[in-house]
């Protein structure tokens, strides 16, 4: 206590690492002040940034699985229109493999009712040409032949009705001998 009383009363020695009284009550209602001020101010801001940034980074975050789950149903979305799209393709290919050969089928078909149709027409014409071919030459063999019996038999065969019916007789036999 002694050292007490020097040290207020400016006797004795004074110690450099004991602070004047004075000192502390102004540091300390200082460091009070200071704090205050820290704590009202400074550190609401502090915590508004600290706030704002996380969340912004969950926010981030959030966006971002939002994306990849809107990104995996647009793919999965994808997927289905393309396997959608190549079974329309398939199915297309089929229907037009099947209609070509409808089509060929049917230029097949009337390829052969054509071909039937001009062979046909050809035949009808050959035996056309035929029985006129034959009429001629009946008319020609039958003037020949009474020709060449008149020649023969020395009588003229004029008449012409006559002539014909000999003709036609005389062919008659040839066709059955044929037979």
């Amino acid at each position: 206590m002694m050292q007490r009383i020097n040290i207020l009363s400016g006797e004795g020695s004074l110690n450099p690492l004991i602070p004047h009284t004075a000192e502390i009550v102004v540091g300390f209602i200082a460091f009070t002040l200071l704090f205050l001020v820290l704590k009202s101010k400074v550190v609401p801001m502090f915590e508004k940034a600290y706030a704002a940034r996380t969340e912004a980074i969950e926010g981030g975050i959030e966006r971002a699985e939002k994306a990849q789950l809107e990104a995996q149903r647009a793919l999965v979305q994808y997927n289905e229109q393309l396997s959608s799209a190549q079974g329309e393709a398939s199915k297309l290919r089929e229907d037009a493999r099947i209609q070509g050969a409808a089509i060929l089928e049917e230029l097949r078909t009337k390829a052969q009712e054509e071909a039937a149709r001009i062979t046909a027409a050809a035949h009808a014409s050959i035996e056309a040409e035929r029985q006129q071919a034959i009429t001629s030459l009946r008319n020609e063999v039958g003037a020949l032949a009474v020709e060449l019996a008149s020649k023969i038999v020395g009588e003229a065969l004029d008449d012409q009705a006559r002539q014909s019916r000999i003709v036609d007789r005389f062919i008659e036999d040839l066709e059955k001998s044929k037979k």
